[in-house]
């Protein structure tokens, strides 16, 4: 068995999973944007990708930037953490070996340095143009991901650069980020989030179907199948969480090596269950430092006893208004908690949802782990 084989599974890396299951209604949104670019023109709305944590956006991504190479659309990735000025955004989104073919000769290498010519007054438009003259030459792809931490001065010029170009020349903007996403980029252009359309993707937990084919798919491409008693109990463990789905497939595919055994059966995952649930824990404990650190523990508690009855219950804005009134938490500050909460991914409102709007729990399990660390 040649060794990628051996780590069939890379929980954490972002990188697209052997089987990429539950995701075809976005990608089928992408597909489209990727046939309009390659036919020339920009697609009618740009693509924001939008949940929790560990849920698969920048796998996502990944796909989405492997089909467009396939298909000859340029790719851009860009990092917030390396666009926090006007100049570093200008230089990733115009590299220096294609800048000589877009400048006019009187702005020649020689004379003007790019890096002055973006951060020139005026540039915001220079640079539209310049990205424009890039887009023609060959449609682009603009990712982003973990959006939320961009810099928002460098946010506006990019959402306005990217509003001037599409009217040009053919370019697509995917950002992804977390659900305190929309407010982030609220504070550059609120009119930008009326624009998606479609393109507004909400990503969460997979369903219980997609949940097991992204188990089952890439074992019986190498020749091993697990009953379906294992399978249901290591979805039930996982809560239809992508990373933990990921962790579960990697112990088990290391089992399965180790073991040369073509069939795993329920004695594999108990074998398997104590490096998973370690891995839980410590994710897990990860995210109850994060709400003690954003003092929002009391929130997640009471919210936590909301959903204790039916972890997999919707509730609405009232009923978390009351679970935080009746945790003793003041009515100025229960909005704010529960924004907080969401932009965390603890709960999660999924965009696109007729009314009456519904929270669920980002993972009902780290619910549970909150109340438990809550007990003397």
């Amino acid at each position: 068995m040649a060794l990628p084989q051996k780590w069939l599974f890379t929980p954490g890396d972002g990188a697209v999973p052997p089987a990429l299951t539950g995701r075809e209604d976005e990608q089928a949104v992408l597909s489209r944007c990727l046939d309009q670019l390659g036919a020339g023109v920009s697609p009618p709305h740009n693509v924001v990708l939008v949940g929790p944590r560990g849920n698969g956006k920048t796998v996502l991504l990944r796909w989405f930037e492997d089909a467009c190479r396939d298909a000859s659309v340029a790719v851009a990735r860009l990092a917030p953490s390396r666009i926090r000025t006007a100049k570093a955004l200008a230089e990733s989104l115009l590299p220096a070996a294609g800048l000589r073919r877009l400048l006019p000769s009187k702005f020649g290498i020689s004379g003007m340095a790019k890096a002055e010519w973006a951060t020139a007054p005026g540039s915001e438009r220079a640079l539209a143009d310049r990205l424009a003259a890039r887009c023609a030459r060959r449609p682009l792809a603009l990712l982003l991901d973990e959006a939320h931490t961009l810099n928002v001065d460098v946010g506006q010029l990019l959402l306005n650069v990217v509003q001037e170009v599409r009217g040009m020349a053919p370019l697509l903007l995917v950002l992804a980020g977390t659900p305190r996403l929309p407010a982030h980029f609220n504070e550059m252009d609120a009119s930008f989030w009326d624009r998606l359309g479609e393109g507004l993707l909400g990503i969460g937990r997979l369903s219980a179907a997609a949940a097991r084919q992204a188990l089952e798919q890439p074992m019986a491409a190498h020749g091993t199948s697990i009953e379906k008693d294992a399978l249901d109990a290591v979805v039930a463990h996982s809560q239809r969480y992508a990373y933990f789905l990921q962790l579960w497939g990697d112990a088990l595919w290391r089992r399965r090596w180790s073991t040369s055994a073509d069939r795993l059966r329920m004695p594999d995952v108990q074998a398997a269950r104590e490096t998973v649930t370690g891995q839980v824990a410590d994710y897990y404990q990860r995210r109850y430092r994060e709400l003690e650190a954003s003092d929002l523990l009391e929130a997640a508690l009471a919210t936590a006893r909301l959903y204790q009855g039916d972890a997999e219950r919707g509730a609405t804005d009232q009923d978390l208004a009351v679970a935080l009134a009746d945790a003793g938490i003041r009515e100025s500050d229960r909005l704010p908690a529960r924004e907080a909460l969401h932009g965390l991914g603890y709960i999660w409102c999924p965009p696109g949802q007729s009314p009456p709007v519904l929270w669920n729990a980002g993972i009902p399990s780290l619910m549970r782990h909150v109340l438990e660390q809550a007990v003397p």
